[in-house]
């Protein structure tokens, strides 16, 4: 977390809404840092691009407000929207809405004038219509939250415009630190959430082990690595692996696709992923639930229609969630393979085939998982008893080979929750399409982590153990076994992992006589009090003890 941003946070806190939820206020502050951004950025792009004649000392704004008018404004908004897939009128920059509130010009509908002028825009540039349009829909205007009537609603907002007006998008070096601001504001909302209302953020040191597991031993290459996320949030877990691909900055080096379901989130995302330093031209997100209608899909080169397969696929799903798991989708081609579907109650296995099913042959895949999939046999009496074993056997003694690759269990108190679910005990299993040996890599690093604030959360120390452990795929006493296919079948495909790491710790012996002299102190003690008592009781005429 950077200097200083504990004072930030607390100025926002402040600067809190009283009649909303911590939730419903984050869609506001992180609306409006968006809309920041986007506005410094296009004016860093007007000035880069020499699109202004500005002359010496003026102000880039008043330049803009001055040249795109009438006739020429359409064609600054193509030049501009052509470039960043968005565009800003002149109006409607920061700089502008800053300007009108100081200056006590601003009318109530200027708010919702700024947000229909960018979504008109946003249709501009038809290759990021999708990416933009609709973006900022979580920043009601109306919403009578902010206040009874327009006025008082419209202060409201101005209330929080200049809240983030103040914070400042650089550090005392001068490097530019706003998507560093934006990632802790969200960690910090996903913990003033609550267990209820956090289930969006995946904490930052669980995106990261997942990005350096799927990349690991990934070389350097001239064409595009293609990450994707089944169950993307905030898209913080996206942009952590993009951090662990190698040479990542190089202009196309990577493309990274998600869907998220929840619509707040799923915009929550496509902001986060901008400023992030991902394109629109390389980023591709859906809002749809990832176990109805099949995506990504493509084509190939006889224009047949193909999953979409991507080198790694990484996610932290909602835990055991209900799903429709209709006998029909036994033809579906991502479950049809394992004989069976996930029962109806809990999906993780459905989302476990999904990825595996969009994986590349070569490609990695890291998924966060409640433990209980790892020896979970259904429920007798119900439909889909029995199926997650079935299916768990069928992963492992499939025909191209065992496609569990390793198990690392994970503390305790290390996750958000998804709303209404208690905190469960986690593990991140990583999968292979096409395994170079049947053995499976078991870690058991639940008692490693840093105790934090809020939650517990692992290192960088603890990071490199656990990456290094499973690169080198060898025995550990007591943290790390490499277990055979014949281990496994013995224990009938439970891969509980405390079956193959035995990480009990012999206590200290105890000191008899350490313990005898600490009685006798004791005994010493206890006397000495029961004296001191009865002398007091004397002076004051009450019977002794």
């Amino acid at each position: 977390m950077e200097i200083g941003f504990e004072q930030i946070w607390l100025q926002i806190e402040s600067n809190k809404i009283e009649s909303m939820t911590v939730s419903e206020y984050k869609n506001y502050v992180l609306g409006f840092l968006f809309y920041r951004y986007l506005s410094v950025n296009q004016e860093r792009y007007l000035i880069e691009n020499n699109v202004l004649d500005i002359a010496k000392n003026e102000c880039v704004n008043e330049v803009y407000l001055r040249e795109a008018i009438g006739h020429d404004l359409g064609d600054y908004l193509d030049d501009i929207s052509s470039s960043l897939g968005y565009a800003i009128e002149p109006e409607d920059t920061w700089e502008s809405l800053i300007r009108k509130i100081d200056n006590s010009t601003l009318q109530a509908s200027d708010y919702q004038t700024i947000f229909d002028h960018f979504e008109k825009n946003s249709q501009l540039n038809i290759e990021a219509a999708s990416y933009f349009s609709g973006i900022f829909d979580d920043v009601n205007i109306s919403d009578p939250r902010l206040g009874t009537n327009t006025t008082c609603r419209a202060r409201s907002l101005t209330k929080i415009v200049r809240t983030i007006d103040e914070l400042s998008f650089e550090n005392s070096n001068g490097q530019v630190m706003v998507h560093s601001l934006f990632e802790n504001l969200i960690e910090q909302f996903a913990n003033s959430a609550g267990k209820s209302g956090g289930e969006f953020y995946t904490s930052h040191s669980v995106s990261t082990l997942l990005g350096k597991l799927v990349t690991d031993g990934v070389p350097v290459r001239d064409n595009t690595f293609m990450g994707y996320d089944m169950s993307s949030g905030s898209g913080s877990t996206l942009l952590a692996l993009k951090k662990e691909v190698p040479d990542e900055d190089r202009s196309g080096a990577v493309k990274l696709y998600g869907t998220e379901k929840e619509l707040t989130t799923y915009n929550l995302s496509r902001m986060n992923l901008l400023i992030g330093g991902m394109s629109y031209k390389n980023t591709r997100l859906n809002n749809a639930d990832t176990l109805g209608a099949d995506w990504p899909d493509g084509s190939d080169e006889l224009e047949n229609n193909q999953p979409r397969v991507f080198d790694a696929v990484v996610s932290d799903i909602q835990f055991s969630a209900n799903w429709y798991a209709s006998s029909s989708l036994m033809k579906d081609p991502r479950f049809s393979e394992y004989g069976k579907l996930a029962p109806k109650g809990t999906a993780d296995y459905a989302f476990v085939l999904h990825g595996l099913y969009h994986l590349d042959k070569e490609g990695t895949m890291a998924v966060v998982l409640p433990q209980g999939v790892l020896f979970r046999g259904g429920v007798p009496g119900q439909s889909g008893a029995q199926a997650e074993s079935f299916i768990r056997k069928n992963l492992i003694e499939h025909p191209s080979g065992n496609r569990i690759h390793a198990v690392i269990g994970l503390p305790e108190n290390i996750m958000f929750a998804a709303k209404g679910k208690k905190s469960v005990a986690v593990t991140i299993v990583v999968f292979k399409k096409k395994s170079s040996s049947n053995d499976i890599l078991f870690i058991d690093a639940k008692d490693d982590f840093e105790k934090g604030k809020n939650r517990n959360y692992l290192t960088g120390e603890i990071l490199d153990k656990i990456i290094q452990t499973y690169s080198n795929r060898i025995n550990v006493d007591k943290y790390a076994h490499l277990a055979s296919i014949e281990e496994i079948r013995e224990n009938e495909y439970n891969l509980n992992i405390s079956r193959y790491v035995d990480n009990f710790k012999e206590e200290a012996p105890i000191d008899l006589d350490e313990v005898e002299w600490l009685l006798e102190e004791d005994d010493a003690a206890i006397a000495k009090a029961k004296t001191e008592i009865n002398q007091a009781l004397v002076l004051l005429g009450i019977k002794k003890l």
